[in-house]
């Protein structure tokens, strides 16, 4: 009866001593809304949306530099995510509008947004091109930079 008694309280104190573990190394998967490739700026920068009337003001802006109207449907600004809007800079050739992200990890308050590798298709017209796009995180992710990460 002692040693039943003394496993019961084991296992009870293994159970209420084991915490929760926070990771520096958050991944999830983001979710594209909107892509395009004009309408950017020069640089490399980011900026987070913070309510649907910014996200409608930041599309309609991003196409009009281009000298287009928006030629989507503008979505709702979604409840548990947080959006970005991440400028890739100038390119000289080539249609470097973002499809699809891998993968979306956070450590040390950068966030790291996996893509696809840009392939060129051999020779291309040399246009120059501000690709932008859209994209959701995690409500509760923190950071002060972001980095796109190529890979095939």
């Amino acid at each position: 009866m002692n040693k039943l008694l003394i496993l019961c309280f084991a296992i009870i104190m293994s159970c209420t001593n084991t915490t929760a573990k926070s990771s520096t190394d958050m991944q999830a998967k983001g979710d594209i809304l909107a892509s395009e490739s004009q309408g950017g700026t020069e640089q490399k920068s980011f900026k987070i949306i913070k309510d649907q009337q910014q996200l409608e003001s930041e599309i309609t802006r991003n196409f009009a530099a281009s000298g287009m109207e928006p030629v989507m449907k503008i979505p709702d600004f979604p409840k548990d995510k947080k959006l970005v809007l991440y400028n890739l800079g100038t390119f000289n050739s080539g249609d470097h509008k973002v499809s699809a992200i891998k993968n979306i990890s956070l450590k040390d308050n950068v966030l790291y947004v996996e893509i696809p590798e840009y392939e060129s298709g051999g020779m291309a017209i040399q246009v120059m091109s501000n690709p932008w796009f859209i994209f959701s995180v995690p409500s509760n992710y923190q950071f002060n930079s972001v980095e796109l990460k190529y890979s095939k």
